[in-house]
């Protein structure tokens, strides 16, 4: 296969404005520093150990079900990237890890192609390269609504982002805290819930509510799950700081507004582990993504009630380290979640969200201050 586009390719001569963003984040997201202060708080989520495993190692099964659609592993290769001309080989790479491993794989918010016809290519290997896998179109719920930048996107748009890459799911991603970051960003959220109502219906696949990286609360999970959505990635505090990645962007740009308020917020959100329990009360699937670093990792979100994990920018750099350190990653993140399954007594999986655990720490009171709040 042929190697990826070195960092600086996406930093090249490019006149589309939502195609340089793209770009942008790309460079950003790998290289820079990007993450939040704040942790998960999977430290927080102890699993208890049990001294007499019901199954051998080799034979836990990892195998999961989500949007209706069989995974051999509850990993999802977190949406990232497409819509500028370095992304393909990045969408290639990882799409065919995904397809190799039986996992899912969301593309990049695809609005750079519903404007511009000529970079769909860049989503479009995606499904090329994995035939068989779970892939998840993306598009945002600040577009769903008119903004300064152009006219809400209608349902022949979302279908056409749903064809695109012949999507089994299409993720709507909230990211306020991101577009108030940014430069060019869309703040008009006046109408997003009818607005999304409406996408629900109009979809033609099911549609997964993905939060990027503020975490969602028991009461927006609740009015999702009201709205019609089929699956909650919570997308909470702990990982990649969208928030500071569009601050480096503001500041590059020289815009003061947004490097400050980039810095200020960078820790802004609820985190992973809490995000889950409360996004769980809505009784649709729950995919947590945000600072899953490792197996273990995985192992707390699925006892805390999530149906699958969500993994990005680690999964980006093994890819930019090339196909066989991507497999690496992946095989040792799976031995990692079997590992722990095999420890607390699982047969599966899936068992972990049986398994005793106990919280502490911060995310012990986030939880209990949330519980006070709620009653």
């Amino acid at each position: 296969m042929a190697p990826l586009p070195s960092r600086e390719a996406w930093e090249g001569d490019v006149t589309d404005e939502v195609e340089r963003r793209k770009g942008e984040h790309l460079r950003v997201a790998s290289a820079g520093d990007v993450d939040s202060r704040a942790g998960p708080g999977w430290g927080d989520v102890h699993l208890v150990h049990c001294a007499l495993p019901v199954a051998d190692l080799a034979a836990i099964d990892l195998s999961a079900e989500l949007v209706g659609r069989h995974l051999r592993a509850p990993l999802v290769v977190a949406a990232m990237t497409g819509g500028h001309a370095a992304a393909a080989a990045v969408n290639r790479r990882l799409a065919r890890a995904a397809d190799r491993w039986g996992l899912a794989m969301g593309i990049g918010s695809q609005r750079a192609a519903l404007r511009n016809p000529g970079l769909a290519r860049t989503y479009q290997v995606a499904r090329e390269a994995a035939p068989m896998a779970l892939l998840i179109a993306n598009v945002g719920v600040a577009q769903l609504v008119d903004q300064d930048s152009g006219a809400a996107m209608g349902a022949a748009e979302l279908r056409q982002a749903v064809g695109m890459v012949g999507a089994d799911a299409l993720a709507v991603h909230l990211n306020y805290l991101e577009e108030s970051v940014q430069t060019e960003g869309d703040r008009r959220a006046a109408g997003i819930r009818a607005a999304l109502r409406s996408a629900v219906a109009a979809a033609g696949v099911p549609v997964i509510a993905k939060e990027t990286g503020a975490g969602i609360s028991r009461p927006v999970a609740l009015e999702l799950a009201a709205l019609g959505v089929q699956a909650i990635d919570v997308g909470g505090l702990g990982g990649t700081s969208f928030a500071a990645l569009e601050g480096a962007r503001a500041a590059m740009a020289g815009d003061e507004r947004g490097a400050r308020l980039g810095e200020l917020l960078r820790d802004w959100g609820i985190p992973t582990a809490v995000s889950v329990v409360q996004a769980t009360a809505a009784g649709l699937p729950v995919i947590a993504t945000g600072g899953v670093r490792s197996g273990l990792d995985a192992a707390r979100a699925l006892a805390l009630g999530a149906t699958a994990v969500g993994v990005g920018r680690p999964l980006l750099v093994a890819a930019l380290d090339g196909e066989e350190a991507l497999d690496r990653w992946i095989a040792g993140f799976l031995e990692e979640l079997r590992v722990a399954a095999f420890l607390t007594g699982c047969r599966s999986a899936a068992d972990l969200s049986a398994v005793p655990r106990v919280v502490t720490g911060e995310t012990r009171r986030w939880l209990d201050d949330l519980a006070g709040a709620a009653g």
